[in-house]
């Protein structure tokens, strides 16, 4: 019997699933005297497939051999299916190392790589860099190497030795001269993150006017409560809500690792990227689909929702979302995290965010304006109001109703208050509720508080309870009306740095449940 010579060469690659990596072990036999096409098996997709084309392609554009011999790589674990092209740049090295092409293969073991393969050997970049080089860390690899853009934001990772390249000679030269020539990216996170924190293009103090609507937004970021903006064209409302992250209190570090990591995933870093160092602000279309809302997809991927983590998720002119659209959101909206189930696997995405929402109080827009005359017929305004559904309305706490700016106020000299001023305060409150709820892990402000801590915290004196009970019966509050009050006026009593609901608190949170008055709309 004749034995044939071979050579098995392992390298490793990373595939990621939800917002986390797994590594994948890339094994490449080389067997002498077979002439068969190499093949790749372990579940590849028709993109992991097609890398041996551009393998072939960059090898022969830069004078290296591709076997005309039987090569099989193997990717395992074999029953996780294996997605993308980022596994081009492993299955290369694979390939020189297990046809002697580089002469110190017992190195490649020690690092991750990851790369998509132009035709000339050019390396592009990949999805997910910040989650892979965590889960190499973890793994105890010694590096990692990357795509020249997407190597700031593995080098946030410490304790891991991450490299840059541009094209595949540097890496094959990296190995060849036994692990020189290569320096590892060295990124001084906390400064980078820290020092852009309030680099705001936007501030409060360019609106003009509308400062019962700067004291709404204000209460909804001390407690983290969801808003909804009713106003005719013109009035403000979308301006306003940009500005709602200028006074929302600074990412934490946590926080920061987090919504990177999920941005990072769905490929939506610019280049060169570090630590998302600002809250997220998403604005969807309203003709987005459901599955671009709250994730999905063959290969799930994080939607709107998730990527609006820890930040905001503006929807403008919410009557015109289909409603089931808007309906998937409900249950995202109470468990802040939305679950994504395929046959083979189920990910988890975080979701936890602030709902701003603006809409024209009816078709035309001029339903209870100062000075225009509204032109919808009978009944038109509260179908119009119908499209959203109770439910939805239910999980958002303040209803604020916004009218358009006079001229004098327009035309004022004065400067307005600055988001800096309004953003202390939102902090200052946002500490006494971080205080309050030490003891309840999971909740970090008013507006995630359940109906037992809502019991505990939320008391009333004999005129506050008398207060909301008349504003009941008066203006036709709904009763799921109630428990939003008590949470919103426990936020501006924080506001107030007040120990307890005063009524004036409890009135004025009275004032923004515009949309539970029976008979609001016709």
């Amino acid at each position: 019997m004749r034995y044939l010579a071979s050579m098995l060469i392992k390298t490793f690659g990373s595939a990621v699933y939800g917002v986390e990596a797994t590594t994948i072990t890339i094994e490449v036999n080389w067997i002498q005297n077979q002439g068969k096409d190499p093949m790749i098996v372990g579940l590849p997709d028709n993109a992991v497939k097609e890398s041996l084309q551009r393998i072939e392609s960059t090898f022969k554009t830069n004078n290296y051999d591709f076997p005309r011999t039987k090569v099989v790589v193997n990717m395992a674990p074999a029953d996780i299916r294996k997605s993308g092209t980022a596994f081009d740049l492993p299955i290369a090295l694979g390939i020189l190392a297990a046809s002697e092409q580089i002469s110190n293969p017992e190195s490649l073991s020690s690092y991750i790589i990851m790369g998509e393969l132009s035709l000339n050997g050019e390396i592009r970049p990949i999805k997910g860099a910040l989650p892979i080089a965590i889960q190499a860390r973890k793994e105890g690899f010694k590096g990692l190497i990357v795509p020249n853009v997407n190597a700031k934001e593995a080098g946030m990772v410490n304790q891991l030795q991450v490299y840059g390249i541009g094209h595949i000679n540097e890496v094959i030269d990296f190995f060849i001269n036994g692990e020189q020539g290569l320096e590892p990216v060295v990124i001084n996170t906390r400064e980078e993150f820290f020092h852009s924190q309030y680099d705001f293009e936007i501030d409060f103090s360019e609106v003009k006017g509308q400062e019962n609507i700067k004291r709404a937004l204000e209460i909804a970021a001390a407690g983290g409560h969801n808003a909804i903006l009713i106003g005719p064209p013109g009035a403000g409302k979308t301006m306003l809500a940009k500005r709602l992250p200028t006074i929302l209190p600074p990412l934490t570090l946590q926080e920061a690792l987090e919504t990177t990591k999920i941005h990072s995933v769905a490929g939506k870093l610019p280049e060169n990227a570090t630590l998302v160092s600002k809250r997220p602000f998403r604005s969807p279309h309203h003709t987005i689909s459901d599955v671009a809302l709250v994730g999905g997809g063959g290969i799930p991927q994080p939607g709107e929702i998730s990527l609006a983590h820890n930040g905001v998720l503006f929807l403008d002119e919410l009557p015109e979302f289909k409603r089931t659209v808007l309906e998937v959101m409900r249950q995202p909206m109470e468990e802040r995290r939305v679950t994504i189930s395929r046959a083979k696997v189920a990910v988890d995405f975080p979701a936890s965010f602030m709902l701003m929402a603006s809409m024209n109080p009816c078709p035309c827009g001029y339903y209870n304006h100062p000075d225009r005359v509204c032109s919808c017929g009978p009944g038109m305004v509260q179908k119009y109001l119908n499209k959203i559904s109770g439910p939805l309305l239910d999980r958002i706490d303040l209803h604020v109703e916004v009218t358009p700016v006079a001229f004098s106020e327009l035309s004022a000299i004065r400067p307005a208050e600055p988001s800096s001023a309004i953003r202390d305060r939102v902090i200052k409150a946002r500490e006494i509720q971080a205080e309050r709820y030490k003891e309840n892990p999971g909740v970090y402000c008013n507006a995630q508080m359940s109906s037992k801590q809502l019991k505990e915290i939320c008391v009333i004196n004999a005129v506050g309870a008398n207060l909301l009970k008349v504003a009941m019966q008066k203006l036709n509050l709904s009763a799921r009306a109630y428990d939003r009050i008590l949470k919103v006026s426990r936020t501006i009593a924080d506001l107030c740095d007040s120990p307890d609901i005063k009524p004036e608190h409890l009135a004025e949170a009275i004032h923004y449940r515009s949309l539970d008055r029976e008979g609001w709309g016709g």
